[in-house]
């Protein structure tokens, strides 16, 4: 490991030494919260998961129901039918934090435009009702799952980037003040015996 470029003198050593019990101590704590970030992140992870394998099996419920009403209904009238909307949606987005990373927090507020479905029974089959209704009560899961793996996404990067750090400071800084730290006690080490060898030399002359 190549040393730092430093005069060899007390006041850098003491400098130097400050500076390892810093980075000691920083090190620490960026590994103490990279396992905390991992171990939370695991727990977003399977909670996204889960949601994801919901959505997705309620979805294909959905699609399923929905193509049974496509094929016996006239397609303009299906289209017509789903296009009509019973209520507004509105998300609300905020931050919230995660061990220091800002992740996106949705809320849904819903607004009734009307009771029940928008179209006639008499219009429309049994199916169709159901995917309706279905693809309503879904909406909600599937921002919840959005913002769920768009947080395990940034939890993802930031874990890279402290482990980065971590290993920055394990692999790279520390050994290299370690490295430098002894350079400097061994060159005051040698300076100071060949003061002592200058010092006897002179009293044995005087």
């Amino acid at each position: 490991m190549a040393r730092l470029n430093v005069n060899p003198t007390r006041m850098e050593l003491k400098k130097l030494k400050a500076r390892l019990s810093t980075a000691v101590r920083g090190h620490k704590l960026l590994k103490d919260k990279s396992d905390e970030m991992v171990r939370r992140f695991t727990v977003v992870l399977r909670e996204a998961k889960r949601l994801r394998e919901e959505v997705e099996k309620e979805l294909g419920e959905v699609l399923k129901q929905f193509y049974i009403a496509r094929s016996v209904t006239p397609a303009f009238e299906a289209e017509t039918a789903f296009a009509l909307p019973t209520a507004s949606v509105e998300a609300n987005c905020e931050i919230q934090s995660v061990m220091g990373v800002e992740v996106p927090k949705i809320t849904l507020s819903t607004e009734k435009r009307a009771v029940g479905l928008p179209y006639a029974f008499s219009e429309i089959t049994g199916e169709a009702d159901y995917s309706v209704q279905k693809a309503s009560d879904l909406l909600p899961k599937m921002v919840e799952l959005a913002q769920t793996e768009k947080t395990v996404r940034m939890l993802a990067e930031e874990i890279e980037r402290n482990k980065r750090r971590v290993n920055a400071l394990e692999y790279v800084m520390i050994p290299q003040l370690e490295e430098t730290i002894k350079y400097i006690k061994d060159k005051l080490d040698e300076n100071e015996r060949a003061s002592i060898v200058r010092l006897m030399k002179v009293k044995s002359k005087a």
